[in-house]
């Protein structure tokens, strides 16, 4: 399965790329202990991406579990579909080509799928998203209105910004100095513009033993990712604002395309990627271009 090398690492996945680390993470999140000899195999899927950074990180624990867990700056509803369509694949590796059409039963992983959320947005300390909140009402069809669902997935939104789950926080070490540090770049970007505002979170965290090694081995790759996925809030941002301007204009095609030429002068300015900017809008490259 080959690796898409247009996607690159973002500061949280590569923060959490390591076992040990995941396995303090999980312990924190599921209010455990799991035992120091546990082995976690990172096996995250590097060609299933729905954004241009990796957010997403999917790891084993002693081949009895699998947790995907997602970061976000922003709540998408559709996260428990997204997650749906990622699991499947995960199984799909994790079995690779044994016979699923033999006889005797095949066990596979059981999941569990988390969501960190650290956007300025307000949000619940812990959030419950369901699959089955997406699925299509059957009331027409006089089915029971408690029928049991074929199908569930259950993600866990966890908010990790400073202040937000103590607890839960203070058990991963590096989770805590991830939070903090995100807490220190926006405390300065009140005062300074974005990037000074990064390298003086840098700085300060390096001289307040907050991800201080992890920082002095990654510094202008630190400064690079962040640059890079805030300009990513901006894109989410942006295609927030193209949802809302199809539905004023919808069944008016006309008035749509206006719409997405105006999001895309927006974007543009806001300096994303033509590349970026076509995967939003869905306009030609060469209309981008024009723009």
């Amino acid at each position: 399965m080959g690796v898409n090398v247009k996607y690159k690492n973002s500061l949280f996945s590569l923060l959490f790329s390591k076992p040990d680390i995941l396995r303090e993470l999980y312990s924190a999140l599921a209010g455990i202990n799991l035992p120091k000899d546990a082995p976690v195999t990172i096996n995250t899927l590097q060609d299933v991406l729905f954004i241009e950074r990796i957010n997403d990180i999917s790891f084993e624990i002693g081949g009895k579990l699998v947790v995907l867990l997602e970061h976000q700056s922003t709540i998408n509803p559709n996260m428990a579909l997204r997650l749906l369509m990622y699991i499947a694949r995960v199984y799909e590796k994790i079995i690779g080509d044994r016979n699923i059409y033999t006889s005797r039963p095949i066990t596979i992983p059981r999941p569990e799928f988390f969501v960190l959320y650290n956007g300025k947005a307000p949000y619940p300390d812990i959030n419950i998203l369901k699959l089955s909140e997406s699925f299509e009402k059957t009331a027409s069809l006089n089915l029971p209105t408690n029928k049991e669902n074929a199908l569930e997935l259950v993600v866990k939104v966890i908010n990790i910004n400073e202040g937000k789950n103590d607890t839960i926080i203070k058990k991963c070490h590096t989770l805590a100095g991830y939070s903090a540090f995100i807490a220190k770049v926006r405390d300065f970007e009140k005062n300074t513009d974005r990037e000074e505002a990064m390298l003086k979170a840098v700085r300060y965290c390096r001289d307040h033993d907050i991800l201080k090694d992890f920082l002095e081995e990654n510094g202008s790759e630190v400064m690079n990712m962040l640059i890079t996925e805030w300009k990513m809030e901006d894109a989410l941002s942006v295609r927030f604002e193209e949802g809302k301007e199809e539905g004023k204009e919808e069944g008016k095609e006309e008035g749509k395309e206006e719409g997405k030429e105006e999001i895309t002068r927006k974007a543009l300015a806001k300096g994303l990627s033509m590349e970026l900017i076509q995967n939003i809008t869905g306009l030609d490259i060469e209309i981008i271009k024009t723009l």
